[in-house]
């Protein structure tokens, strides 16, 4: 059973209309000037990383393959753009049989990136490529912001628990995918149930200050989710007053009792109160949750508190500061024609301002100092240097249409770990700066 079969909106049937108008009357003019079938290559990447930020983090890669698969025009959707006038019949007729046939290669998920990184390449011919832009760059562009200021709470938490709470701060959907990619940046669960389902997230919670309210006192309320969760549960302990609250808490539940949970306040302060009360009180394996509008600087901020895990919400689902990466899908090399073996030559949009790049079709590699700590982003149009081969960032994800690089969602975590151990240590500093790597063409 999946989340089809139940009817949860975390699954569409069909990913083909999220997109813009655009890239289907780019399609029509292309079919009918006879480029459409002219061998391509876009590139996904970024100009700059959000300011002050040192380094990114891919997310999102996972939804890209399952989007991809499931782009598809079927009767339905023809019908909407036969009914709109979008494009014309010969179009509607090549939609309906559309299916990407090419490749892409890209970054894996979990994995760093810096400004210039090809963080995707999707090859195959302009029709079957163009039509991907708007949905490749949705997921990209949302999945890695959340996964980037998860990576920064992770890095500040400092390994103490993280819980994504923020399923109540964004859109529905959006929550499912925000908590996906929390996971890949370091969070160990999730308060969302449907991302549970949907990628088997650890999920957490119990109650809420509506819980308290309802009963006639505290400790009623307390007797009633101990009675009925167990002493190991997390209570909440701010509704009224906090020291009260501890000490019915572990009368009611005893040193046994899970956690309890700080929503409010000076979180330092209470913390060290509620910390001494709780071993005052023989509860000394009890633990502390906070939460309360937190980010990476206020979960830094209390790096010296007795805090056992933080759950987060807000400004975990709106990038901390920085929903979108700024991503960009740019053709980069086509050919001169639809023959297969025709060579593909760079193009690239010249333009004022900041909006220049870099055409052809380009491979990227990380390089190391002699101690294993990585020192430049390196990316090229020609030959990769012996040096780099085995330093690659690339991976195959596409063949000929078909998915070849499925993973489980804790590689990709188990992936970012390893990522960041492999950056200088100043790429943790939560400060604002430059990007950690410079990058370097060749």
């Amino acid at each position: 059973m999946n989340a089809a079969d139940l009817g949860l909106p975390v699954d569409v049937p069909s990913t083909a209309l999220f997109t813009d108008q655009y890239e289907l009357t780019m399609l029509q003019a292309a079919l009918r000037s006879g480029t459409a079938d002219r061998r391509s290559v876009f590139e996904v990447f970024t100009r700059r990383l959000p300011d002050g930020r040192r380094y990114g983090v891919v997310a999102g890669t996972g939804r890209v393959l399952d989007a991809v698969e499931n782009f598809r025009f079927d009767a339905g959707v023809i019908g909407f753009l036969r009914d709109q006038g979008i494009v014309d019949e010969p179009t509607l007729q090549w939609l309906a049989s559309y299916r990407f046939g090419g490749d892409i290669w890209g970054y894996p998920e979990g994995e760093v990136y810096f400004p210039g990184s090809p963080i995707l390449r999707v090859e195959g011919s302009f029709a079957e490529c163009v039509l991907l832009e708007t949905v490749i760059l949705s997921i990209l562009n949302h999945d890695s912001a959340i996964a980037a200021a998860a990576s920064r709470m992770s890095t500040a938490a400092a390994g103490r628990r993280l819980i994504e709470m923020g399923a109540r701060r964004t859109h529905e959907l959006a929550a499912v995918a925000s908590a996906r990619a929390a996971y890949v940046g370091g969070f160990s669960s999730t308060s969302d149930l449907a991302a549970g389902f949907r990628y088997a997230i650890p999920t957490v919670g119990t109650s809420a200050h509506a819980f308290t309210l309802l009963h006639d006192s505290e400790r009623d309320a307390f007797r009633a989710q101990v009675d009925s969760l167990g002493r190991g549960t997390t209570l909440l302990v701010d509704t009224y007053d906090v020291a009260e609250a501890v000490r019915t808490a572990v009368e009611i539940a005893g040193p046994e009792l899970g956690a309890v949970r700080i929503d409010s306040g000076d979180l330092l302060l209470v913390a060290h109160r509620v910390r001494q009360q709780l071993d005052e009180l023989g509860a000394t394996n009890t633990k502390i949750v906070v939460t309360s509008d937190l980010d990476e600087y206020a979960i830094a901020s209390l790096a010296a508190a007795p805090v056992d895990a933080y759950g987060v919400g807000t400004q975990l689902v709106t990038g901390s500061g920085h929903p979108t990466c700024s991503m960009v899908y740019k053709l980069v090399a086509r050919a001169r024609s639809a023959d297969p073996k025709a060579p593909l030559e760079p193009v690239v949009k010249k333009s004022l301002g900041a909006k220049s790049s870099i055409g052809g079709r380009k491979w990227a590699a990380r390089r190391v100092d002699a101690h294993g700590v990585a020192e430049a982003e390196v990316i090229g149009l020609h030959a990769v240097p012996p040096e780099l081969v085995d330093r690659q960032l690339l991976v195959e994800l596409v063949k000929g249409g078909e998915i070849v690089a499925r993973e489980p969602l804790d590689t990709a975590r188990e992936r970012h770990t390893a990522a960041l151990a492999g950056l200088p240590m100043s790429a943790l500093q939560l400060s604002k700066g430059e990007p950690v790597l410079p990058t370097e063409y060749v």
